[in-house]
C-alpha cells in the first residue's frame, strides 16, 4: 500500500465522482493528496473521510475557469508540501448533451471549451514549472470515449477531449526528456454515487450490451489505473491514451446487434 509514498498529488475536480475514486486511492498508496474544487463542504467530506482511514489530504478552492485559481492552487501546495509529484487533471463540465454543430451557440462552446481544454491547458502549463523544479513527475489527464468518433452530439464536449488527447502527447514529448511523463485515461460509463439516481436505464442497457464485460464501471477502476500511471511503475509509460471502458471501444459498432441476433456475422 505504498506505491505513492511520499508524493504529493493534485486531483482536480476531486469532490465528486471520479475525483473522489481517484483521491481515495491515491491516499490509501500513501500519498499526500490536495482535493479541490469549488464546493468546499464536499471536498472537506473527503477530507475527512481520508484521514479517518489514516491517510494524508488537505482541501484547496479552485475553480478551473479561472487562471488565479488555478496559479493559487500550484503555490500554496508547494509551500504546504514543498514539492508536487503528480498531477491529474480531472475537473471538467461534462455536456453530453451540448448538440449538434447547427444546435450550439459559441457562447454554449465557448464555455465547454473553457473548462474542459483550456483548464486542462492552464493547469498543466501551471504545474510544468514545479516538475522541473523537482526533475520529474505524472500529468494525468482524464479523457473522454467521446473523443473517440462522431457522435449525434455532445459536439462541443467531444472536440474539447480531443484536444485533452493531442495535449497530452504534446506535454509528453515536449517535457519527458526532464523525466516529466503525461498520459490520458479515457473513462467508459461510469457510475458514481452522485450522476448513478440521473443515468437513464436505456442508456445503461445501450452501454452494458456493447460492453464486454458483464458491468458499468466505477470511480476505482480509473483510479486503479491512475494510481499506475502515478507510480514509478510506469516510468517507460508517457504519452499514451488508456481506455478504461470494460472494451466498449475495442470492436466493431455492430456487435450488440448481433449478439441479439445469436449471431457471430451477417
Amino acid at each position: 500500500m505504498n506505491r505513492l509514498k511520499d508524493k504529493v498529488a493534485i486531483v482536480t475536480g476531486s469532490t465528486s465522482g471520479i475525483g473522489i475514486g481517484i483521491a481515495k486511492l491515491f491516499a490509501a498508496e500513501g500519498a499526500k493528496v490536495v482535493i479541490c474544487g469549488r464546493r468546499q463542504e464536499k471536498g472537506q467530506a473527503v477530507v475527512d473521510e481520508i484521514l479517518q482511514a489514516g491517510g494524508e489530504a488537505s482541501y484547496h478552492f479552485m475553480d478551473i475557469t479561472v487562471t488565479e485559481s488555478i496559479e493559487s492552487l500550484f503555490a500554496d501546495t508547494a509551500e504546504r508540501y514543498g514539492k508536487i509529484d503528480i498531477l491529474v487533471n480531472n475537473a471538467a463540465n461534462v455536456g453530453l448533451k451540448d448538440g449538434r454543430v447547427d444546435e450550439l451557440t459559441l457562447d454554449m462552446w465557448d464555455k465547454i471549451f473553457q473548462s474542459d481544454i483550456r483548464g486542462t491547458f492552464y493547469a498543466t502549463k501551471c504545474v510544468l514549472p514545479y516538475m522541473q523544479k523537482n526533475e520529474g513527475g505524472s500529468i494525468i489527464n482524464i479523457g473522454s470515449m467521446a473523443s473517440c468518433s462522431g457522435d449525434l452530439g455532445s459536439t462541443a464536449y467531444a472536440c474539447a477531449k480531443a484536444g485533452v488527447d493531442i495535449l497530452t502527447q504534446s506535454t509528453a514529448l515536449q517535457y519527458g526528456k526532464e523525466n516529466i511523463r503525461c498520459n490520458c485515461v479515457r473513462p467508459g460509463l461510469i457510475v458514481t454515487p452522485q450522476n448513478e439516481a440521473y443515468v437513464p436505464q436505456a442508456l445503461k442497457d445501450i452501454f452494458l450490451s456493447n460492453i464486454m464485460v458483464n458491468r458499468y464501471g466505477c470511480p476505482e477502476d480509473i483510479g486503479q489505473m491512475c494510481v499506475y500511471l502515478a507510480s514509478d511503475e510506469s516510468s517507460y509509460v508517457t504519452g499514451q491514451i488508456v481506455n478504461v471502458d470494460g472494451g466498449l471501444n475495442s470492436h466493431v459498432s455492430t456487435v450488440a446487434q448481433f449478439r441479439a441476433l445469436k449471431s457471430r456475422t451477417w
